[in-house]
């Protein structure tokens, strides 16, 4: 009997499993992002370079015609267009309000009183409901007939008449705003509407970072005088820096990327005045008037450099967050 006195030699991929591993397990995540993401980025800037209706002759062949940059060309003089930035800067603005709020609503349910967790679900209830259904219920909200705007206005800037037949009719002072209809304020009616599940979003995040603050520090204040604003801005608020980042990435790219409630609640009217990129890029390509596919792919490649402009830089802040240790 003779014993073989050669190493054992282990397979490649024994030898480099724990390497090999997460690959295998991101592959099919990463082929779909590709199918799905990546190709259809990449489509889209190509066919913002040519003018194509979406239709194909007779032999199948598409009829599009190549015309270099010239949609983007079309797009500096389009006053549509930069009626629609102006709108996403707006959006980006006002939805910034969302943090502070979102904040404040979550210190405020940090306590352990009787029945906060009902108090929790209700200012949790907008972030679980669709945006269609956020847009419904504020288009009701802010009807000039039957709304809760209409009926406030109607206390106290209207009354009741009885007319010759007898019947009752309201006489206001000052009409009701219809909201909605009025170019000037119907952008800032459909924020406020967005503002509502956008703070529950940042309430949520900002109380997961509040069970995380470290109550050493909390008591270490506290010995030290501090308490009320004092606390909160140089206590509590450096520990929720990674909740504030992560507010802030969320509404702005949920900022430029609004759709939803535009949609349901003025499909971009009136006139246009409440249309963003991403309403514009459907109007233009997709919409019954549309059928524009090169120019709305020029909007969204627009859009899309727009939104890796922040997401390079946040992305950039997480790798110098995650090289210092922080």
């Amino acid at each position: 009997m003779t014993t073989s006195t050669e190493p054992f030699q282990a397979s490649w991929f024994t030898r480099n499993k724990l390497k090999v591993a997460p690959f295998l397990f991101l592959a099919p995540a990463l082929f779909f992002f590709c199918v799905y993401v990546v190709i259809p980025i990449f489509q889209s800037l190509q066919l913002s370079l040519f003018e194509w209706n979406g239709l194909y002759n007779a032999d199948g062949e598409s009829t599009a015609t190549y015309i270099g940059l010239s949609n983007y060309t079309k797009l500096w003089n389009d006053p549509n267009f930069w009626v629609s930035i102006k709108n996403n800067i707006l959006w980006i603005i006002l939805y910034m309000l969302a943090i502070p709020a979102g904040l404040f609503v979550a210190l405020f349910l940090n306590q352990t009183v009787t029945g906060m967790r009902f108090y929790k679900s209700l200012f949790f209830f907008p972030f679980v409901i669709s945006q269609v259904v956020v847009g419904l219920i504020f288009g009701w909200f802010y009807n000039p007939d039957f709304g809760v705007i209409a009926k406030v206005w109607q206390l106290f800037f209207c009354e009741e008449a009885i007319n010759i037949v007898g019947n009752v009719t309201i006489k206001c002072r000052v009409p009701v705003p219809d909201i909605l209809s009025s170019p000037d304020w119907a952008t800032y009616g459909i924020i406020f509407a967005g503002l509502w599940p956008q703070i529950a979003y940042c309430m949520i995040l900002y109380l997961t970072g509040l069970n995380n603050v470290a109550s050493e520090q909390i008591e270490a204040g506290r010995l030290d005088g501090a308490k009320g604003w004092k606390m909160l801005w140089y206590v509590v608020l450096p520990q929720l820096k990674p909740a504030t980042f992560i507010a802030v990435i969320v509404t702005i790219i949920g900022a430029l990327r609004s759709f939803d409630m535009i949609a349901i609640m003025t499909q971009g009217g009136p006139y246009g005045s409440t249309n963003v990129l991403s309403h514009y890029m459907f109007e233009v390509a997709i919409s019954e008037y549309g059928e524009r596919y090169g120019y709305g792919s020029a909007i969204a490649t627009v859009l899309f450099g727009i939104m890796m402009i922040f997401i390079s830089y946040f992305l950039w802040r997480m790798y110098q967050d995650e090289k210092r240790g922080t």
